[in-house]
């Protein structure tokens, strides 16, 4: 992510089509809270003018490695299993072992894990699917639908990625949402 993808006036981040998995560029609306945070970033008022430059660069420069995030989330597992036993894990992903007798046991939370809880979440919030799941930059519906869907619901998601935000925080009424849903007063 650099500086160059993120419009502050509209509050969009718009990740170029050279990074997408389907080739399209993915407008990513940004709520307060994710204003705020890239505009409280350690370099912010001389990175942001540069267009090149990385918002979270790597701690040596450069990219960040796909793996950062992996690593922190391993090490946050680990140093909370040791203090509770349990650690951060997935209940809903079990490690199938080895020896056919052992229990499978839940693993370890890892990055891909936070789409599905971002999913979770906006299934149980009563978000509309077809946001969420252009929130996820997921192809919605069938060809003939997608050639006719031009919209990518900028407005209606940002509504929802400021309940997330909210959720993520952990203030219950920010994460309440009132569903958007067509033919619905």
């Amino acid at each position: 992510m650099v500086f160059g993808e993120v419009d502050f006036a509209a509050k969009v981040w718009t990740i170029p089509a050279t990074r997408m998995k389907m080739k399209k560029p993915h407008a990513v609306p940004l709520s307060e809270a994710a204003v705020a945070l890239l505009k409280a970033l350690p370099n912010f008022e001389a990175d942001h003018k540069d267009p090149k430059a990385l918002v979270f660069p790597a701690p040596c420069g450069g990219v960040m490695s796909d793996m950062t995030i992996s690593a922190v989330m391993k090490r946050m597992h680990e140093a909370k299993a040791k203090k509770d036993g349990k650690g951060w894990i997935d209940p809903h992903v079990l490690t199938q072992p080895e020896d056919p007798a052992e229990e499978p046991q839940p693993r370890p939370a890892v990055p891909h894990g936070l789409r599905s809880t971002f999913k979770d979440w906006a299934t149980e919030a009563g978000i509309d699917n077809i946001q969420s799941e252009i929130a996820l930059a997921h192809r919605v519906g069938n060809e003939v639908e997608q050639r006719y869907r031009r919209t990518d619901l900028v407005e209606q998601r940002r509504a929802m990625m400021t309940a997330w935000a909210g959720f993520c925080r952990g203030d219950a009424a920010a994460a309440k949402v009132v569903p958007i849903r067509a033919g619905v007063a």
